[in-house]
C-alpha cells in the first residue's frame, strides 16, 4: 500500500540525504493503516513538487514522544545535536500533549527508495 505524508523542509532534507531513518508521527487512525513493507511518498511542505519515496521497514508505538526518544538513538532521527528535552519540545510544536495523550507516538523506520 502507498501512503502520502507531508514534511517540513529539514526532516525532508535529512531523509533525502539518508541521514534520517525514523519518522515521528502520532499513532492516529491514519498512521494505524501503515504496515511494514508499505511505501510512503513524503512531500516537502515548502516545495510540494519535491518528493521522496521510502519503504516502511519497522513500526514501533509508544505512549509518549519522550519514551520513544529515550528508546531510539538520536542519530536515527537525524537529530544527534539536540537534547532529549529539545526533541520533545520540538515535537510539541507540531503535535499537542493532548494529541499525544489521545493517540500515543509512532516511530516509522524507513529505508530510502528514491
Amino acid at each position: 500500500m502507498e501512503h502520502a505524508m507531508k514534511l517540513y523542509e529539514n526532516p525532508f532534507r535529512l531523509i533525502k540525504e539518508g541521514r534520517k531513518h525514523v519518522e515521528v508521527r502520532l499513532n492516529d487512525e491514519k498512521r494505524r493503516k501503515v504496515k511494514i513493507g508499505d511505501v510512503i511518498e513524503f512531500r516537502n511542505l515548502s516545495e510540494v513538487s519535491k518528493t521522496v519515496i521510502v519503504e516502511v521497514i519497522n513500526l514501533q508505538s509508544y505512549s509518549t514522544f519522550q519514551e520513544m526518544y529515550e528508546h531510539i538513538p538520536r542519530e536515527d532521527f537525524g537529530l544527534e545535536v539536540l537534547s532529549l528535552n529539545e526533541m520533545v519540545n520540538s515535537t510539541y510544536k507540531i503535535y499537542t500533549p493532548e494529541q499525544e495523550k489521545q493517540w500515543g507516538a509512532l516511530a516509522i523506520s524507513i529505508q530510502l527508495l528514491r
